[in-house]
C-alpha cells in the first residue's frame, strides 16, 4: 500500500511517501518539504498564536493535497517539540484538524527516541547487537539504547540545534564564551541520562541519525549522499572536535558554502556540532555509524506492524 508520514518539526514540515507491504522494505516514492522554522514563530508567552497557527494550517493543507495527488492511502501525521511545547498546542492541533483536514498528533520526546531506535534496529539488524542511538533535531536530542526493537532506555533532552542557537548563541560568528556555555549545558544534560542509557552495558554499535549528524559526517569525510543510502558512513569524535573549532570561527553564510550543508541548516550547525561532540565525549564513543533511516521511517514501520495485526 502507499503510506504517507507527515512530520511537523521545529524547522520543516516534511511529507514522506512510501510504497510498503508487510515484511518488505519501505520504498520512498516522493518527499515534499516546506521550510517553516515553526519554533521561531513562537510568541513571547510560548504560544504559536494566530500567525503561527495559520502558517502551520497552510502547510498542512498543502501536504494533504500532495498526499492525495500521490495516491496516499494512509496518512500518519505527527508533530515534535515546536508544537509539543507551544502553550496553545491543543488549539493549534484543533485548527489543523478542522481547517486542513489533517489529524495531527503530538509525539512525546521519549516516543521519538523509541521510534527512531526501531528504524535503526531494522536498518542494521540483529547482528548489530546492543545499540545506542542519538538523534539531534531542531528542538531536542533523543537518545535510546537496548538489545531489542523496543529500547531499554529512551530519553529526550532539550538540546536541539535550533533551540540552542536561538536561546544561547549571539553574534555571527557567535562569541567563544557562548559556545563554551552551550558545551557546558550540553554536558550537564547528557551526563544526567548517561547512566540510564549505559545501564545495560556498553553498546556494540553506536548510531547517529538526522540531518545535523549527516551534515557533520559529510564534513568529516563521509561519502556524499548522492552515492545512495547503503554506502557505510561514520563520524569520528576527533573529526567532530576539529569541526567545532572550524565552525565557530565561520559566519552562517560561510558554513552554507561547506559540502553537505544546506543554507537552511547552516545557522544552527555549530550548536549541533557542539552537542554531537559533547554527547560522544560524555558517552565515551570514539566513532559512530550514520543511519539513513530515522523517525519518519520508524513511524512507517510501526504503522505497518499495526496494520499487519489489525
Amino acid at each position: 500500500m502507499r503510506l504517507g508520514v507527515l512530520d511537523v518539526g521545529s524547522n520543516t514540515v516534511h511529507l514522506l511517501v512510501v510504497d510498503a507491504h508487510e515484511g518488505g522494505h519501505p520504498d520512498p516514492v516522493r518527499s515534499h518539504k516546506t521550510q517553516l522554522r515553526l519554533a521561531e514563530l513562537l510568541q513571547p508567552d510560548g504560544s504559536l498564536g494566530p500567525e503561527g497557527t495559520a502558517v502551520l494550517v497552510h502547510a498542512a493543507r498543502q501536504a494533504r493535497s500532495a498526499a492525495e495527488d500521490e495516491g496516499v492511502e494512509d496518512l500518519v501525521a505527527f508533530a515534535t517539540s515546536a508544537v509539543r511545547e507551544a502553550k496553545d498546542s491543543a488549539a493549534v492541533l484543533q485548527a489543523v484538524r478542522e481547517q486542513a483536514g489533517v489529524d495531527l498528533r503530538v509525539l512525546p520526546g521519549e516516543d521519538e527516541a523509541r521510534l527512531t531506535f526501531l528504524a535503526v534496529r531494522r536498518w542494521f539488524g540483529w547482528s548489530a547487537g546492543r545499540l545506542l542511538c542519538l538523534d539531534i533535531g531542531g528542538g531536542s536530542l533523543e537518545l535510546a539504547a537496548g538489545m531489542d526493537e523496543e529500547p531499554e532506555a529512551a530519553v529526550s533532552v532539550p538540546l536541539g540545534a535550533g533551540r540552542l542557537t536561538r536561546d544561547r548563541l549571539r553574534g555571527d560568528p557567535p562569541r567563544k564564551k557562548d559556545v563554551e556555555a552551550v558545551r557546558a549545558y550540553a554536558r550537564s544534560q547528557v551526563q544526567a541520562v548517561a547512566a540510564q542509557l549505559l545501564a545495560g552495558g556498553r553498546p556494540d554499535r553506536a548510531v547517529v541519525t538526522s540531518k545535523t549528524f549527516r551534515s557533520l559526517a559529510r564534513l568529516d569525510g563521509a561519502a556524499p549522499y548522492d552515492q545512495g543510502p547503503r554506502v557505510p558512513r561514520r563520524l569520528r569524535r576527533s573529526g567532530l572536535a576539529k569541526q567545532v573549532e572550524k565552525l565557530q570561527g565561520m559566519t552562517a553564510a560561510g558554513r552554507a558554502g561547506l559540502p553537505g550543508v544546506s543554507p537552511s541548516r547552516a545557522t544552527q550547525l555549530l550548536a549541533g556540532a557542539v552537542v554531537a561532540h559533547t554527547a560522544l565525549e560524555v558517552l565515551d564513543l570514539e566513532e559512530v555509524s550514520v543511519c539513513p533511516w530515522a523517525l519518519r521511517e520508524g513511524v512507517i514501520l510501526r504503522r505497518l506492524d499495526w496494520l499487519s495485526r489489525s
